[in-house]
């Protein structure tokens, strides 16, 4: 099910919170987890079970660490739940790619028998909801938190649906205490609202056209370079307004519902440099990565070589958590290369040298570049629009009819609207901050005009559902 269509805001949504605020206090987290596993299984409700089989299998191996006076013990039950999770990850996410290599592989023995790898379907959101609910176990081992003792919360937790397919990802730790009890106000639904609309308008007014310029540049045989620009700068547009929306809406449905889910984006375009870029998008991974991955592997704690080299491992493992393809593996290398030429030059003070403004061009252009292979279906077509980019298209034939179709005021309007957005300094935190009755005027419009798009669109699911 998705946010931006029709039976989720006319149907599933007036319902559940129909019902939600019906139903005593104590009975809440129990409706909760029954309409998140309803949202989850509705494309294809045997991944329900995969959902239940990581609840239950953290729930347990939390308690059983708590329970634990031996180190031993409590270090087998850690091991328990991240060989569960990520096995269970590693199946329905790499298997198909580990079936492709080994085809590629000519000659490799055996290589036949993991054909039907292949066809198995990536659940909905695995990334993410393995990811916190696995966070919870280590917490516990780490003695951060304490494990809850009431498994509809922790349930609640991990399915929750506002944020369950596509993040943000939560700590037990942010939710402990809302968890237990809440108080919904007044207030807090009404800045729920406001998060919504502008997230659901940034999918539906901005993500949505800007993929349909991306779609025309990337899916062509031949770009000149102009096209091939305009092409890129759609899908980084694209990519943000679409991954950012849904954060906005997953927070704005939180909030009615009484949660205060974490910021995930802080206008990361506006960012002058690769590491602060990280410390904007996708806040919630970035700071997972950190306490999981990064500070484990010894961070910046043993000298400068090695932090090089961990800054590459991490980004390497965050490409293939995107997606189980060269290009996100390659996507990754060139994040963490950039991140530890950027390192390795701070001492030296030449970014010092380059005012504000350039250093958020450079930035925002390498970014781009390395959106070519993210979004490329594979890396001999990110080489051909990275040739394209660089004047190595064609300007005629195929080429000239792909710019008369992507180039039109049409498309620069809505360039500039997107443009305007990620630099004007807009911040829906800000904006609902304390709602008014002008800032409710403006929210009323804005979902009138995203009811209008969505009513011209088709079903468009948000680009992070398959990741």
């Amino acid at each position: 099910m998705v946010f931006s269509t029709p039976i989720f805001l006319y149907g599933f949504l007036p319902l559940v919170l129909a019902v939600y605020y019906l139903l005593p206090r104590r009975a809440r987290n129990g409706w909760l987890v029954v309409v998140s596993y309803v949202f989850y299984g509705w494309g294809n409700p045997l991944y329900v079970l995969l959902l239940l089989f990581s609840t239950l299998l953290d729930f347990g191996c939390a308690w059983g660490i708590a329970g634990s006076e031996s180190a031993a013990r409590r270090r087998s039950l850690l091991l328990a739940s991240i060989v569960g999770n990520l096995g269970v990850l590693a199946f329905f996410k790499y298997s198909g790619f580990f079936a492709r290599v080994s085809h590629e592989l000519a000659g490799m023995p055996g290589a036949d028998t993991l054909a039907w790898a292949g066809g198995v379907v990536l659940p909905l959101g695995i990334s993410f909801y393995t990811f916190q609910s696995l966070s919870y176990t280590i917490d516990v081992y780490r003695k951060d938190v304490e494990p809850t003792r009431r498994f509809i919360d922790f349930a609640a937790y991990v399915a929750m649906f506002p944020q369950l397919v596509a993040g943000p990802i939560v700590r037990f730790s942010q939710l402990t205490e809302a968890l237990r009890e809440r108080r919904e106000t007044r207030a807090q639904f009404s800045q729920g609202i406001g998060f919504f609309v502008i997230g659901l308008a940034k999918k539906l007014l901005l993500a949505n056209p800007c993929g349909w310029v991306a779609d025309q540049a990337f899916g062509a045989a031949e770009l000149d370079v102009l096209t091939a620009w305009t092409g890129l700068l759609a899908y980084s547009f694209q990519i943000y307004f679409d991954f950012s929306g849904y954060s906005e809406m997953a927070i704005g449905l939180g909030l009615m519902l009484g949660f205060t889910l974490p910021i995930n984006f802080n206008a990361p375009y506006r960012s002058q440099s690769i590491s602060e870029f990280w410390r904007r998008w996708h806040i919630t991974l970035g700071t997972w990565v950190r306490d999981y991955l990064y500070i484990p592997l010894g961070g910046s704690r043993e000298g400068r070589a090695r932090t090089l080299i961990n800054l590459v491992i991490v980004m390497l493992l965050v490409g293939l958590w995107h997606g189980a393809a060269w290009q996100f593996v390659v996507w990754g290398a060139m994040h963490g290369a950039l991140l530890a030429v950027e390192r390795a030059l701070r001492p030296l003070g030449i970014g010092e040298k380059i005012p504000a403004v350039g250093k958020v061009v450079l930035t925002f252009l390498a970014v781009c570049l390395t959106w070519v292979v993210f979004r490329a279906e594979s890396l001999g077509e990110a080489g051909r629009y990275y040739a394209a980019l660089f004047g190595g298209g064609d300007l005629a034939g195929p080429a000239w009819w792909v710019r008369e179709l992507v180039m039109s005021w049409e498309t620069i309007a809505i360039l500039a609207a997107a443009a305007l957005v990620c630099w004007a300094g807009i911040s829906a935190s800000r904006f609902v901050a304390e709602m008014n009755r002008w800032k409710s005027t403006a929210i009323t419009f804005l979902f009138w005009f995203a009811l209008i798009a969505m009513g011209a669109q088709g079903v468009n699911p948000f680009l992070y559902y398959f990741f």
